[in-house]
């Protein structure tokens, strides 16, 4: 997806333990790494992509890999170049979060600004519900951070920020012709979805 809707000079690097993932991709032009440490759970390993041991050199665009993208991203890797730190709105516009399926940073900052404060105080993090909430504690209110513009993510199951909350048996996931990047937050999974336009999307 990254390839067909960018012209951007880009190296792709997946962050993984998943080794069957590994053998199928070998031959594709994918740098597969895993994380230095092993003392994290789930989604909170992904604090671990603003550790310096990442290695991860110069601006980074930081996708999910349970995103569906639908146009051209481009704009994402030019969006905010003199920023620290460009994160993108959570769905729940009442929960004033950053969502952290879609992240643009630099480790030159990001390390200080996120990974220091955090890993020194890691206890008093340990109450928040997920990563998504510790990013935005740290970064959120920096001045040198921004969100990118709402317009280019929708979520599958909810497609606004109104704050209009679906229930299952409203959920309609039609496709945002607006949106260039969809993404999936909790089931369904983009490879569980029924629509034809994810199916023919998402590869």
């Amino acid at each position: 997806m990254v390839q067909r809707n960018s012209t951007v000079p880009h190296k792709f690097i997946c962050f993984t333990d998943n080794t069957s993932i590994r053998r199928i991709l070998k031959s594709k032009n994918i740098e597969f790494r895993q994380f230095a440490r092993h003392d994290f759970e789930g989604w909170f390993h992904k604090m671990q992509l603003f550790s310096p041991d990442s290695n991860l050199e110069g601006p980074t665009l930081y996708m999910d890999l349970d995103v569906v993208i639908t146009k051209n991203i481009d704009c994402f890797f030019k969006y905010g170049e003199d920023k620290n730190f460009v994160g993108m709105n959570d769905f729940n516009p009442s929960s004033g979060q950053f969502n952290s399926s879609i992240m643009k940073f630099d480790n030159k900052q990001a390390s200080n600004l996120i990974w220091k404060p955090y890993i020194k105080n890691r206890s008093d993090y340990k109450g928040m519900a997920g990563d998504q909430n510790i990013i935005t504690a740290l970064i959120k209110n920096h001045s040198n951070t921004i969100s990118f513009p709402d317009e280019w993510t929708q979520s599958y199951k909810w497609l606004n920020r109104k704050g209009e909350r679906y229930g299952r048996d409203s959920f309609t996931y039609e496709q945002d012709p607006n949106a260039k990047v969809c993404v999936f937050h909790g089931r369904p999974n983009p490879h569980e979805s029924t629509q034809l336009w994810v199916k023919n999307l998402w590869y």
